[in-house]
């Protein structure tokens, strides 16, 4: 693999702090459904810190803090052709900025094009990569061409790719080959630790029906297959028998996975009644981190994850976490010290024996630590010192100000 860029450090330069920015996103506070939201949401703040000005284009509903445009062009259109509509009239409102930064391929295309309007350079994050998710054709149809192709263009023509890990940096080269590797720099997700802390208060928790004396394995995030919900699922029949799995999953993304989670879910149900919930609505942050807490496992079985921001949550609420070890997993999840990471190889998913065998060892990593409560609490505090000692945000902040600079530099050059 090759080695990531080193990122010049960052200092309060009057150069740095003149700059204005444009970020681009299709999620943006209060309205976020995944990683990405979260990201833009943690990030702006802290970028206002360095620069002179930060802008924020989304989509969906008019919020505040942002200019929000709706997917509703052409009418009646494909999801991944409205999304373009969009991203045009995102392009059009961008002010008079120095450098436009758009996060994933819904708003990469407004990022290439509104950089060859104004002159600008164009920035993207790689929050996850459209060539590793082929299993989005069951949503988008032709439109994961269409989204294919957006983020291949924007990427190889933007002034810099970042990357959320070094496995992220490695899948980017690897997808992009074109791209120069001197352009591809790696800046981590964060968290923020006073926001996601320990809650030990009980109201949430209780109101969802979760016995605290018995060991509780939680899950929170979308049912696709990215996520690896069903493998979770399917692994909770080998829990110990007063082991309860919470899942706060939103409805499944489509048609065909929802049918396979269903009969999964109904089937777990049935065997182990009583110590399985599923809550579909999307429950408050206050009320995930109280879940959280009480937990005494944050379970995530993805099959790809560019880095996993919702580890990182559960860590700072001091929960050890067992997890697939893939994309940036390892670098957020220390095995043997914050948790335990389950090896799985995406090559191998469609092999029954393969893919059971992988459930069963997800079921032992989470009855080993079910069964030692000393363990899972050592885990705990140590991923919560892990994420205030490597995630912070004000860091990422700084980082990616020093990787504007970088672009802008090369834009000129160009």
């Amino acid at each position: 693999m090759t080695e990531p860029v080193t990122i010049p450090a960052f200092c309060d330069t009057i150069a740095a702090m003149a700059l204005r920015v444009s970020i681009l996103t299709r999620e943006y506070p209060p309205h976020i459904y995944g990683g990405a939201g979260v990201h833009v949401g943690q990030l702006v703040p802290q970028l206002r810190k360095f620069t002179k000005s930060v802008e924020v284009q989304c989509m969906g509903e008019q919020r505040e803090g942002a200019t929000a445009h709706a997917e509703d062009f052409p009418p009646g259109a494909n999801a991944a052709l409205r999304v373009l509509g969009a991203d045009v009239a995102m392009a059009n409102a961008i002010g008079d900025v120095d450098v436009i930064h758009s996060h994933t391929w819904y708003a990469n295309f407004a990022g290439l094009i509104g950089s060859k309007f104004l002159d600008v350079p164009h920035v993207v994050t790689s929050h996850s990569l459209e060539p590793h998710r082929p299993w989005k054709a069951e949503q988008l149809a032709g439109g994961y061409r269409v989204s294919s192709w957006a983020e291949k263009t924007a990427f190889e023509d933007a002034a810099a790719v970042i990357s959320v890990s070094n496995g992220m940096r490695a899948d980017v080269l690897d997808s992009y080959s074109d791209l120069d590797p001197s352009r591809v720099f790696v800046v981590k997700n964060g968290i923020d630790p006073d926001e996601f802390k320990p809650d030990f208060h009980t109201d949430v928790v209780d109101s969802l029906g979760v016995d605290r004396d018995r060991p509780l394995v939680v899950f929170v995030g979308r049912i696709t297959r990215q996520k690896g919900l069903v493998h979770l699922v399917r692994a909770a029949q080998q829990f110990d028998p007063d082991t309860q799995l919470l899942l706060l999953a939103g409805a499944p993304d489509t048609p065909e996975i929802a049918a396979e989670f269903d009969a999964a879910f109904a089937e777990l149900s049935q065997a182990r009644s009583g110590h399985v919930k599923w809550v579909q609505e999307m429950l408050p942050r206050a009320s995930v981190r109280q879940v959280l807490t009480h937990a005494t496992v944050f379970a995530c079985p993805s099959v790809y994850e560019p880095l996993g921001i919702v580890n990182l949550e559960a860590m700072a609420c001091e929960t050890a976490v067992v997890a697939s070890a893939v994309g940036g997993i390892p670098e957020v999840v220390v095995d043997g010290e914050t948790g335990t990471l389950v090896a799985y190889d995406p090559k191998q998913a469609g092999d029954p024996e393969f893919v059971s065998a992988f459930e069963a060892r997800f079921a032992d990593e989470i009855n080993r630590i079910t069964r030692d409560p000393a363990l899972a609490e050592r885990y705990g505090k140590a991923g919560r010192q892990r994420c205030i000692d490597e995630f912070s945000w004000e860091k990422i902040a700084k980082e990616t100000v020093a990787v504007y600079e970088q672009a802008i530099a090369f834009h000129n050059a160009r």
